[in-house]
């Protein structure tokens, strides 16, 4: 029997879906993201994970958001070969595994305290790779880390989840702590009432778990998140809508919820 899973709160649930998707992908005769440890973290938890009821387009995308975030980090890592690393949502995701640094680089992975402590259960220890049980609601969530080393921050799928007025704190602690880096996310691009109400009446698991903790309708314009903040400006942004290879992404019909848009942009900001 697996490790259980019922103490989980609803939001750090939605944690399993992006992990599923990766599991999937890793299954293919062609992954993008070829994760196989994801795939037996998902065996080693009780969970009715195929109930999430994952579609063919959101495995592609989360496999593609992975790749491309796991790239930037790479690249960062290869101009800083000292550099801090971290993930401000990491769930169960192994991409400290699948980026595999140098023994230079230390790395960070936040979560709710739930969900991190099933992580500790499920991954690999190692003595580079740090667990943070914190809210990013929270003021003090990056005391701990260090500051005075470059420091890129991942987060894969995080900022649907919050409020703008979070997201604005986030960013602004991310610069009052850190003395120099990068922010690495991904963005849905403006989420319609028509998008919403799909979500909302969807029979697929998959989009009630997550539409029902949906807090951010996204933006437009790459470069709103400058407006968070002056101390830092956009420095690239990339879309997922081609993947590895320039294999086409499959995507749902404008009214099909997804949890990822067609071209789902991937922002860098630096301070």
């Amino acid at each position: 029997m697996g490790i259980a899973t019922t103490e989980l709160t609803p939001i750090e649930q939605t944690a399993f879906l992006t992990q599923y998707a990766r599991a999937l992908d890793s299954r293919w005769a062609r992954p993008i993201l070829a994760d196989m440890l994801a795939d037996e973290i998902v065996g080693r938890i009780d969970y009715d994970f195929a109930g999430l009821g994952v579609q063919t387009s959101v495995v592609c995308q989360s496999a593609l958001r992975a790749k491309m975030l796991d790239d930037r980090v790479r690249a960062f890592i290869r101009k800083h070969p000292d550099a801090t690393v971290v993930d401000l949502d990491a769930g169960l995701d192994g991409d400290f595994y699948r980026v595999d640094p140098p023994s230079t680089v230390d790395w960070y992975s936040v979560d709710l305290p739930g969900i991190m402590a099933l992580r500790d259960e499920v991954l690999p220890t190692h003595p580079h790779s740090h667990s943070v049980p914190a809210s990013l609601a929270e003021k003090h969530w990056p005391e701990g880390i260090p500051a005075d080393r470059p420091t890129i921050l991942v987060a894969d799928g995080l900022f649907a989840f919050l409020s703008e007025a979070v997201i604005v704190s986030i960013f602004r602690r991310i610069t009052d702590y850190f003395s120099s880096g990068e922010l690495a996310f991904n963005d849905y691009g403006r989420i319609g009432w028509v998008s919403r109400i799909a979500i909302k009446l969807s029979p697929q698991k998959m989009f009630k778990d997550v539409g029902s903790q949906w807090g951010y309708p996204g933006f437009k314009d790459a470069h709103h998140p400058e407006m968070w903040n002056p101390r830092r400006a956009s420095c690239a942004t990339r879309s997922s809508r081609r993947g590895s290879q320039g294999r086409a992404v499959p995507s749902g019909r404008p009214s099909t919820p997804t949890t990822a848009s067609p071209a789902a942009r991937h922002p860098a900001p630096a301070w």
